[in-house]
C-alpha cells in the first residue's frame, strides 16, 4: 500500500468518525428525559408479568411430572418390545425423560422462589 493511499483511507476514517461522533452528541443531547408517575413496582406490566410468571411455574411444576410419567410408561412398553440394541436407546430415553422432569421441576420451583421475594 502506497504512503499517499493510507494517508488519503486515513482522513476519510477520520472524516466519518468526526460525523459520527457529532450526530451521537446531537442526539443525546436532544433526548427527552422521561419520568415514572407512580414507580415501576405498581405499574400493570410489572404486577401483570409477576402473576404470569407465578402461574407458569405453577402449572409447570403440575404438568412436568405427569407428562414425565406418561412418557416414562411409554418408553418401558417400547422398550418390552424392542430386541437388545434398540433396549439401550430406550433406557437412554428412560434417563433423560426422568432428568428433564426432575430439571424442570427444580428449575420452575427457583423460578417461583425468585417471583416470591418480589412480591
Amino acid at each position: 500500500m502506497k504512503p499517499k493511499n493510507a494517508t488519503k483511507k486515513a482522513a476519510r476514517l477520520l472524516k466519518k468518525v468526526q460525523a459520527s461522533a457529532a450526530v451521537l452528541a446531537a442526539a443525546s443531547m436532544m433526548a427527552v428525559p422521561a419520568y415514572a408517575a407512580d414507580g415501576v413496582q405498581g405499574s400493570k406490566i410489572v404486577t401483570g408479568t409477576e402473576k404470569l410468571i407465578g402461574d407458569v411455574t405453577t402449572w409447570l411444576m403440575v404438568l412436568a411430572p405427569v407428562v414425565a410419567g406418561l412418557l416414562i410408561i411409554y418408553f418401558f412398553i417400547r422398550r418390552s418390545a424392542a430386541d437388545e440394541m434398540d433396549t439401550k436407546k430406550w433406557n437412554n430415553r428412560i434417563v433423560v425423560a426422568i432428568v428433564s422432569c426432575i430439571g424442570a421441576v427444580l428449575g420452575s420451583a427457583t423460578l417461583n422462589l425468585i417471583i416470591g421475594y418480589y412480591k
